[in-house]
């Protein structure tokens, strides 16, 4: 399938811009479908619009995979009644505008892949969930639903549909990373409610692998976990980094009240937690390259300080 053309949606954001580069590297042509206005003029973008039904017809006409990883941010701003109507909508909406487009084409892609989250499992404890789990409950499973349903009406169009809910995204470039480790550079670092609830994580190459492994092979259709072999929970995970960056843990856990009076509902983020396997993808042929936690942050911090020499040796050059 390389050398054929790619779609793109959302492929402005922390994982498009990484898979953007991975599609690029393995041959593919890669097309953006961005709700910024702004890149209309830049080759190989086109602006849509899902909120108003609208997306550019000559996006969609020539691709041969659509893989959309679209939707408003969950973790940027507090929940209320109107952002959470806007996370909610911006997902199954978008998957529905593309679906209503298909429709419209007589030859179909070959290949759609969607986006999902494993908020969709809700918060389940030491529970090891598996694509077979049944739904949970709160907001974010209430989320993933009817996104995953939106999906899955392609399907319905003869298309090739392979649905991959995505853990925790380790990166040094966005996503919840830096947020962990900045308290910790500055002493402040300590797990936060009981330390006790699971994180499944991924590192950000795996995560481009998978997407990569669900459009090369042919086999790979329905629901996948994209999330690494070994969750930890939030205390672990604290330590591992404390160790990595050379810094002590001497503070109590961040008690959960304070957690929730910060952040309101959206707390359920972090005190949350949800340990999900990633055995249907290794069964199904997926080597993951960052397995283990401590080589997957030593491998991110590397490419952080790297970034960093990089760029101050650029900073330099330019005075």
């Amino acid at each position: 399938m390389k050398h054929k053309t790619i779609l793109l949606c959302g492929g402005t954001g922390l994982i498009g811009n990484r898979l953007k580069s991975f599609l690029n590297n393995a041959g593919y042509r890669v097309t953006i479908l961005s709700r910024q206005s702004n890149l209309e003029n830049v080759p190989d973008h086109f602006f849509w619009d899902p909120t108003r039904d609208f997306i550019n017809p000559d996006a969609i006409l020539n691709a041969n995979v659509i893989i959309n990883l679209a939707g408003t941010s969950i973790a940027d701003r507090r929940w209320n009644a109107k952002r959470k109507q806007d996370i909610m909508q911006s997902r199954a909406r978008s998957n529905e505008l593309i679906y209503k487009k298909l429709t419209e084409l007589k030859v179909k892609p070959d290949v759609f892949i969607s986006a999902s989250a494993i908020g969709y499992y809700g918060n389940r404890g030491d529970e090891l969930v598996t694509e077979e789990s049944p739904p949970g409950t709160g907001f974010l499973a209430e989320t993933a639903q009817p996104w995953e349903l939106s999906a899955r009406k392609i399907e319905s169009l003869g298309v090739r549909t392979t649905i991959l809910r995505i853990g925790i995204v380790f990166s040094m470039l966005g996503g919840a990373l830096p947020k962990m480790i900045q308290p910790i550079q500055m002493m402040l670092g300590a797990p936060l409610g009981s330390g006790d609830q699971y994180m499944s994580w991924i590192h950000i190459d795996d995560v481009c692998s998978l997407f990569i492994k669900a459009l090369t092979d042919r086999k790979w259709s329905g629901v996948y976990n994209a999330v690494s072999p070994h969750p930890v929970t939030n205390k672990e995970l604290t330590e591992v980094l404390a160790r990595l960056l050379d810094k002590p843990l001497f503070l109590p856990n961040i008690p959960e009240f304070a957690i929730r009076t910060l952040m309101g509902e959206m707390a359920t983020l972090i005190l949350d937690g949800t340990r999900v396997s990633s055995h249907k993808a290794e069964k199904s042929g997926f080597k993951f390259q960052f397995p283990d936690l401590e080589g997957a942050l030593r491998d991110l911090l590397d490419t952080g300080k790297q970034s960093n020499s990089e760029s101050a040796q650029q900073s330099v050059a330019d005075r």
